[in-house]
C-alpha cells in the first residue's frame, strides 16, 4: 500500500489532517477550559460580594445572631463547600461549620499566603488573585474566594464599633464552592470534542479520498492500462478520452511516439525486403 501512488498520497494527507485536527481541538479545549474557569471565579466572586452586602447591616448593628444565620443559610446551599468569616488576627468568628469557630487560620495556607507574603499584608487584590483551587481531605475539588472586608467611614464611626479609620481591613470572608459540576462539564466537553474530532477526520479523509480517487487515481489507472495494453501491440489504440489535461497530454504524447516508432519499423521492414539488383 505504501509503495503505491494511493498510499503515498493518502497516508501523508491523513497524517497531516489528523495532526491539524488534534492540535486545533487541544487549543480550543484549552481556551474553553480557561473561559469556564474564569466564569467560575467571577460567579464565586459575585456570590462573595452578595454575602458581604447582605451581612453589612448586621455587622453595623453588631447583630451576631443574624450574621451567623446568614452564614449558616449560605453554607447549606447546594455546591457550597464552606463559608466563614475570620477577623484581622486570622481567627474564625463565623462559619457554616460549627467545628471551625474560634480556630486560628494558618497565614501560610494557600489562600492566605498571597496577602501575607511580606511583613505588611496586601490590602487590595484583583479578582483572579482572590481565587484558589484545591482538593479537600475527601477528594472534592473546590474553588475558593478570599474577599477582604474593608473598613468604611460608616464602620469606623459607628457607635458599636471601635475600628480606627486608618485600619483598612477588618476581616476576611472565605467561601468555597464545589467544582463537581465544572468537572462534569469539562468531562462532557472532552467526550464531545473527541467525537467531533473523529467524525471530522472520517468525513475529511473520506472526502479527500473520494476526490483523489475520482480525479487522480482512476484517470492514472486508465492511463496505466492504456500504456500497458499498447506496449506490445503493433496496432496503436486511440488514447482514453476524458482524461485530466496533464494525463491527456501524456497519453497523446505516448500515442504519437508509439505511432512514430511503429511507422519507422514498417519502413525499415519494407526496405529490408527489397531484392538487390
Amino acid at each position: 500500500m505504501f509503495a503505491s501512488l494511493a498510499g503515498k498520497a493518502l497516508v501523508p494527507v491523513g497524517l497531516a489532517v489528523t495532526g491539524f485536527m488534534v492540535v486545533c481541538c487541544l487549543i480550543l479545549y484549552s481556551v474553553i477550559r480557561e473561559d469556564l474557569h474564569r466564569g467560575e471565579i467571577i460567579h464565586a466572586t459575585n456570590l462573595a460580594d452578595t454575602i458581604l452586602k447582605s451581612t453589612r447591616y448586621a455587622m453595623h448593628k453588631s447583630d451576631r445572631e443574624t450574621l451567623a444565620t446568614v452564614i449558616s443559610s449560605v453554607g447549606e446551599q447546594k455546591g457550597v463547600d464552606h463559608v466563614r468569616i475570620f477577623n484581622k488576627k486570622g481567627v474564625v468568628t463565623f462559619s457554616a461549620k460549627p467545628d471551625e469557630l474560634n480556630r486560628q487560620v494558618d497565614k501560610n495556607a494557600e489562600g492566605c499566603i498571597v496577602c501575607h507574603t511580606y511583613s505588611t499584608p496586601v490590602s487590595n487584590l484583583g479578582t483572579m488573585q482572590q481565587a484558589r483551587t484545591f482538593k479537600t481531605s475527601a477528594g472534592l475539588n473546590v474553588i475558593a474566594i478570599t474577599a477582604p472586608i474593608y473598613n468604611a467611614p460608616d464602620c469606623s464611626s459607628a457607635a458599636c464599633h471601635f475600628h480606627a479609620p486608618e485600619q483598612k481591613v477588618l476581616g476576611t470572608l472565605d467561601i468555597g464552592l464545589s467544582r463537581a459540576e465544572h468537572d462534569k462539564s469539562l468531562a462532557m466537553l472532552r467526550i464531545q470534542m473527541i467525537v467531533f474530532t473523529l467524525m471530522s477526520l472520517i468525513l475529511t479523509v473520506g472526502g479527500v479520498t473520494a476526490l483523489l480517487r475520482r480525479n487522480v487515481f482512476l484517470p492514472v489507472e486508465r492511463l496505466r492500462k492504456y500504456v500497458e495494453s499498447s506496449a506490445d501491440k503493433d496496432e496503436i489504440p486511440e488514447p482514453p478520452i476524458h482524461l485530466p489535461h496533464d494525463l491527456g497530454v501524456i497519453a497523446a504524447a505516448f500515442h504519437k511516439i508509439k505511432k512514430g516508432a511503429s511507422t519507422n519499423n514498417s519502413n525499415g521492414n519494407q526496405t529490408g525486403d527489397t531484392p538487390d539488383r
